[in-house]
């Protein structure tokens, strides 16, 4: 986690393990876009399984759909707790209410473990080498210009910039403060400015 901040206001940058989850099943039950924001497919591709069968008696695919959106929504405007690392098996109460997605959950749930840990780990090791490189600095340059044009200190505010591994290399914004974005849009600093800068104007 990183966190760039100044007289009362802050950002910060992390991933969420639970939403790797949530992306990992999206796309291994080819509920492609899913979601609204629709964000594209996680990056390594993951291999779509056919769950008709699975689901058959407890609504299809349709229903899987929906669950699942509904499960996004909850995470996107409730960050969970950072203790809270994936879904519990094998009742799954998180997903209470939704049979189709316990379903899948239940038949990807070692798959989905796995490939959430592997890529926090690979975030986590990403984000230290952007600390010893200066690379979060971007952030509060934003900051520091928008002040300067509007002649006065930022507003106090807080933005939360959660990162995932999309195979597209851009953020959604997520009123009032949050901004889901590509684990690699940082690398690439004129295109992550053109997303995040209209942001922290209208925070700032």
């Amino acid at each position: 986690m990183h966190h760039t901040g100044g007289p009362g206001w802050r950002i910060t940058m992390d991933t969420c393990p639970l939403m790797l989850m949530a992306l990992y099943l999206r796309d291994v039950a080819g509920l492609v876009g899913a979601g609204t924001p629709s964000l594209s497919h996680v990056a390594p591709t993951v291999r779509p399984a056919d769950h008709t069968m699975l689901t058959h008696g407890v609504g299809g695919t349709d229903a899987l759909r929906d669950q699942w959106e509904v499960w996004w929504g909850r995470l996107l405007h409730n960050l969970p707790e950072p203790s809270q690392q994936a879904l519990t098996p094998p009742e799954f109460p998180e997903l209470a209410g939704m049979p189709a997605l316990q379903r899948v959950a239940h038949a990807h749930y070692g798959a989905a473990l796995t490939w959430s840990r592997e890529q926090a780990q690979l975030y986590s090791m990403m984000a230290a080498q952007r600390e010893t490189l200066g690379g979060h600095k971007i952030l509060a340059d934003l900051v520091q210009n928008r002040e300067m044009e509007l002649g006065r200190s930022a507003r106090d505010f807080t933005l939360t910039i959660v990162e995932v591994p999309l195979a597209e290399q851009r953020a959604w914004f997520i009123e009032p403060d949050r901004l889901i974005m590509s684990s690699h849009l940082l690398e690439d600093q004129e295109v992550f400015r053109s997303y995040v800068q209209p942001v922290v104007e209208l925070l700032v």
